[in-house]
This record gives structure tokens, sequence and C-alpha cells, in this order.
């Protein structure tokens, strides 16, 4: 699901670790990733999440995903990290490194060529999975044992497999204008926040207003300004990519994923989730099953 989208995250400033020229954590249940809410930094970002579910909120790119993920983010390019972070999961890899971490001419060396274009497809985001996903993910788990030279040489075997695989989604995030101002970062974190705790519930335009402490004319023109959509489209859409995250994972039926998503009218839920997914709530969940039973059985 893709729109136009204009928010203003923090800046978060990232230092490689010491002695490296690249910044390489594990997060895992006694150590979280606390990161800020919507933020955004000059390194590029390899995320890497064996097991589990949740969603992705990059750019202007909201979506679902399942059974881990691999993600790729271009620099400055602003994210929500994932919702249910460590769901189902007990580890994440988290890489991040600028474009120019092994000096200002090393990319463009005639043998860097396919890594210099994967640093231009991720500024809209990359999403990837099959073997692809299985062998990074085990190859970035083994960093965490090489000595300095030898964790250099197999990050850029790590690089070279993004760069020439075909298993990727381009997330299309991309459209976003950073305007870093701390009212502002605020203000839409907050926004942001109340909708990932209420939106199983009905949202009043005066309830939210009320909470950043403006009018209602003056909060829908500014949402409106900052994300070139209107509140409840924002709202609409959360609430879809939560009735994908239900109709993977769980056996609920199709009405029951409707109401716990936030919606209290089927009909609509099933028009609006048509049109943003492409398929009906059924269709879609069939889809979702074919799809982990070829994994299973096939891969």
């Amino acid at each position: 699901m893709t729109r136009s989208f204009v928010a203003s995250p923090a800046l978060e400033k990232i230092e490689p670790n010491f002695g490296h020229s690249f910044a390489l954590r594990k997060f895992e249940e006694v150590n979280p990733n606390i990161q800020p809410s919507w933020h955004f930094h000059p390194e590029l970002e390899i995320v890497y999440v064996k097991h589990g579910s949740g969603k992705r909120h990059v750019g202007n790119h909201i979506s679902y995903y399942n059974g881990g993920d691999l993600i790729f983010l271009g620099p400055n390019l602003p994210h929500y990290g994932f919702t249910d972070r460590l769901s189902g999961s007990n580890s994440e890899i988290v890489v991040q490194m600028k474009e120019t971490f092994l000096g200002k001419h090393f990319f463009a060396l005639p043998e860097m060529t396919n890594i210099l274009q994967l640093f231009e497809r991720s500024k809209a985001g990359l999403s990837f999975y099959g073997n692809t996903k299985d062998e990074v993910g085990a190859r970035l788990s083994s960093l965490f044992y090489m000595d300095e030279f030898d964790k250099l040489v197999e990050f850029l075997k790590i690089l070279q497999i993004l760069a020439t695989s075909k298993e990727y989604n381009i997330l299309n995030a991309s459209g976003v204008t950073l305007i870093v101002q701390g009212q502002d970062t605020d203000r839409i974190d907050t926004i942001y926040k109340y909708v990932r705790n209420h939106f199983t519930e009905p949202i009043q335009l005066e309830d939210i207003a009320e909470v950043v402490s403006m009018t209602i004319p003056s909060f829908c023109r500014y949402f409106k300004k900052v994300t070139s959509k209107t509140f409840t489209e924002f709202v609409n859409e959360f609430r879809i990519v939560h009735a994908c995250k239900l109709l993977s994972e769980e056996k609920h039926s199709i009405s029951e994923v409707c109401f716990e998503s936030g919606f209290n009218n089927f009909s609509h839920f099933n028009r609006l989730f048509k049109e943003k997914t492409g398929k009906s709530p059924n269709a879609y969940r069939k889809a979702v099953e074919k799809v982990v039973y070829d994994e299973y059985y096939l891969g």
C-alpha cells in the first residue's frame, strides 16, 4: 500500500562499533531494540528478523510481514520500526553504515557496480524473501563470531548477494519530504502512537484533536498537510494492515477479523480491503495459505 507521505521524523545519531566501519547490533528479549518511534538517519540499514510477524511502516509505505523479514533501507528514509517487534522471534539483527563507509570512491570501482545499484534501489526500501532471506540471515548471524577483517569481507559478500538477488520486493516508500522540526516531530509521533493504541476502537476526530491540543478543523488541515491523506484514510489503512495480519496468522472468521481490526461495518470492510489489497479478505487468506504451503512443502 503506498500513498504520498510527508512527515517529520526524528534524526537518529548512529555510531559504528568501536574498531569497525559499520554498526552491527543484535537485539534480544533481554536487550530489546528501543528506537525512536518515527525516525530517520543518513546511514543505510539492514534489518533481519528470523521469525515472527509485524507491520512495516517505511516512508509512505505500510504493509504486513509474516515469517520474519529482511529489509534494506536507503539513507534518510523515515521508518517506524516493527509494531510487533520480536513477536514470535527471539532476536533481531540490525546493520547500519554510511554509503561511504569504505571511503568516498570504493563503491565507484567497477567490481562494486552491483552493490552501488543496490544502494540506489534501497532508497525506495527493499524487502527480501526466500533463499536470499535465509542465507543472508545466517551470514549476518555469523558476523558476531568473526574478527574485524573477516567480518568486513563477509559483509561485502552479504551486500553482493543482496545486490544480485531477484528475490525482493520494492516497497516504493518514496516521495518523502523530511521536515525536521521539533514540534512537528512530537505531534506526528503522538498521533501515530494514539492510532496504534486505539485503532481497534472508534476514533473520533474530537478525541485525537484534543490529544494534540488542536481544534478539529486545524487538526484536519494539519494532518492532510503532513501526510497527504485524511486522518480517516490513515486509520483505515492501518486497520487493513492489521486485518492482513489476522487473516495470515489466526483462524478467525472474516467477520471476526473485520470487527477485531476496528471496523464496525462488514460490507465497508470488504469493499475497503479489496480496494487496498486487490483481493477480497477470503481470497487474501487463501493466497497466504498457499504461500505458506509452498514454502513448507516445496521449499
